[in-house]
């Protein structure tokens, strides 16, 4: 089975459609699948819901799908660093859906593991828990939380063979992973591609499986937040 395309647009060819849900990994600008936003963005695809732990910044990432109005609803534990996030939430053009960083994530792996909901004592008694179930188990209330089932996961990885097995760079792998799982189909940008049996099995991050198509690029690294001090004496 090919899992290798010559482009992003190449890769995601055929499974793009409006109205879908995107999970995509990537923690602020670390690890985001930029190539594959930028193909997404070219496509034209509209009334997305994106499941991501943030929405990128104004005109980079995950923001660019924002400037283009192409998405209709955000699910995000985070939502600070995008002015046009903000400004089209407020203003009601865009849907929110808060959700706590871990929830977040386990809802990602707990639809790549099939699990349609779990029980979590984060957000009781906050506007997290508007409208969800609430169990006691001894004298701690739980809200049900629903796993992410996403048509598409658009994901970012260091290194992996030609069958899709991957590792993420130190930090990079923050939300990828559980994106990856929940994904329907998964596609994944890399750095670089290797043949198989050239990576340790003992270093895999990411195991194949879940991976269906990979495409391989140059990628921007920009530092978010840069906080400088001027030297003495100068």
């Amino acid at each position: 089975m090919k899992k290798v395309y010559g482009s992003a647009a190449e890769a995601l060819e055929g499974l793009l459609k409006d109205d879908m849900l995107i999970a995509a990994g990537g923690f602020g600008l670390c690890g985001i699948p930029e190539m594959l936003i930028d193909a997404i963005v070219d496509s034209g695809v509209k009334n997305l819901t994106v499941a991501s732990n943030n929405a990128g910044v104004d005109g980079f990432g995950l923001g660019k799908l924002l400037d283009s109005r192409q998405i209709k609803k955000m699910m995000s534990s985070y939502v600070g660093e995008n002015a046009e996030f903000m400004r089209q939430y407020l203003s009601g053009e865009l849907e929110l859906e808060f959700n706590p960083q871990g929830t977040l994530a386990e809802r990602m792996r707990a639809g790549g593991c099939g699990i349609p909901g779990f029980y979590t004592k984060t957000g009781v008694g906050t506007v997290i828990a508007e409208g969800k179930d609430v169990k006691t188990w001894g004298d701690q209330d739980y809200i049900l939380e629903e796993g992410i089932f996403a048509d598409l996961a658009i994901v970012k990885a260091w290194k992996a063979d030609t069958t899709g097995n991957c590792i993420f760079r130190k930090t990079a792998r923050n939300f990828n992973p559980p994106a990856a799982m929940c994904g329907k189909i998964c596609v994944m940008e890399v750095e670089e591609i290797v043949q198989p049996g050239e990576l340790d099995p003992d270093h895999i991050h990411l195991p194949g499986i879940y991976v269906h198509r990979i495409v391989q690029g140059e990628h921007e690294k920009r530092i978010e937040q840069r906080t400088v001090r001027q030297r003495e004496g100068v």
